[in-house]
């Protein structure tokens, strides 16, 4: 279904019907809060959650949602007593949040953080659904499948991340091919300006602690050691079309500007907006239209300077491996990813140190060269079977388990 229009014929719209998967999370409670402030111009179908059967309840009342569904099975009882006295309708399980993901639906918004949201996401373009995506993983982990499909099935996607949706909106309907340089910018994180020795032995606290923006743990760590910046450039290859030589990271301190690009004249345009998720968010919600939100404008003046510095692959190894991974192609994303995803849950559990990140990930990739299933995924499934794979591996090498997202001794 389509992104329906302001109006029809001088008939006042209907409510744009969403789905919001990865409800409780960063982004699911950005995109609650705005669903909040204009409840006449959104109706929602569908909620999904992890595994907080009270947070996913809690979202489900306040939003009116015809159907609550939780990944995490022994939750159930929780979320339906949670929801009893309501006409809100309860499912747990993988399917049910695939059933969430499926139902009649203007909007997808796709905000379950990892590997989890790839196949709730894929089942939502695979029925044509326009998505607002800010789930990394599905572009990263299965990027070439996910995009065929799309295009296959006619599904528009509307990026949630700020230096995506900067650069959306900066194309402004531009012909890619007169594209030259596509670049995302970096804050730089809390560790910008540490010395490699520092940030190696850095603590989670202080990877947590990020200047500009609020954000999950695991997002936080990822921008700490700027591995984000380099899932983000495999993201923008596949969601705007653009080969790997052609992008670029640059560090920008104060996180004004998101995205910019460079076109054949010579010319540049930009994306700059407060760090605030609800401005990219509102974007897409609202597509083509926009929304007024509480963001705090952007006072030039004040501001006073913008300064831009080139990243230290040196200091920040995590970022040169998703470069290397970019430029080699294949399915060494797919493995990049899922290998990070369990080191950082194991840094976050204090398990490996933050230097550990990186090398883990650098150990991962070349063992996929060297076994051989670092090729190209045929298709989503075959994606995710290496993303199996290689979070089994890692497990193993990290010593830790993760069946439901909790890190325990083996």
């Amino acid at each position: 279904m389509g992104l329906n229009k302001a109006k029809a014929n001088g008939r006042a719209r209907p409510p744009r019907r969403i789905v919001l998967l990865g409800a409780t999370g960063s982004i699911g409670r950005s995109t609650v809060d705005l669903l909040e402030r204009d409840p006449d111009r959104f109706s929602v179908s569908a909620v999904a959650g992890g595994r907080d059967a009270a947070a996913l309840a809690d979202v489900a009342r306040r939003t009116k949602a015809e159907f609550a569904a939780i990944r995490d099975e022994s939750a159930y009882v929780a979320l339906k007593e949670a929801l009893s006295g309501t006409n809100i309708q309860v499912a747990a399980g993988r399917d049910a949040v695939i059933e969430a993901a499926v139902r009649d639906a203007d909007l997808v918004v796709s905000a379950i953080v990892g590997a989890a949201g790839v196949e709730p996401t894929h089942a939502a373009i695979s029925l044509g659904r326009a998505v607002a995506l800010a789930n990394k993983e599905c572009l990263v982990c299965a990027g070439a499948p996910f995009m065929r499909t799309a295009r296959r099935m006619g599904a528009h996607l509307l990026p949630v991340d700020s230096e995506h949706n900067a650069i959306f909106q900066a194309l402004g309907g531009e012909d890619p091919a007169r594209i030259e340089r596509m670049i995302v910018t970096a804050s730089g994180g809390p560790f910008r300006t540490w010395s490699k020795e520092r940030i190696a032995a850095a603590t989670v606290d202080e990877a947590l602690n990020h200047p500009n923006w609020a954000m999950g743990p695991k997002v936080t760590v990822d921008s700490a050691g700027l591995m984000n910046k380099g899932l983000e450039l495999i993201e923008a290859h596949h969601l705007f079309g653009v080969s790997a030589e052609k992008l670029e990271v640059v560090v920008h301190p104060q996180s004004i500007v998101h995205g910019l690009v460079t076109f054949s004249d010579g010319s540049v345009t930009a994306g700059l907006a407060p760090p605030d998720m609800r401005v990219p968010i509102a974007h897409c919600l609202a597509f083509p239209e926009r929304l007024t939100t509480p963001a705090r404008r952007l006072d030039f003046a004040q501001i006073g300077s913008l300064t831009f510095e080139a990243p230290d692959f040196e200091r920040f190894p995590a970022l040169k491996l998703a470069l290397d991974a970019l430029g080699q192609g294949g399915g060494l994303a797919t493995v990049l990813n899922a290998a990070n995803e369990i080191a950082v849950a194991a840094f976050l559990d204090r398990r490996i140190p933050f230097s550990g990140i990186a090398k883990h990930v650098a150990e991962a990739c070349e063992a996929a060269l060297r076994d051989g299933y670092a090729q190209e995924p045929a298709s989503v499934e075959e994606a995710l079977g290496v993303d199996h794979i290689v979070r089994e591996r890692s497990r193993r090498a990290l010593a830790v388990d993760t069946p439901s997202g909790m890190l325990t001794l083996q």
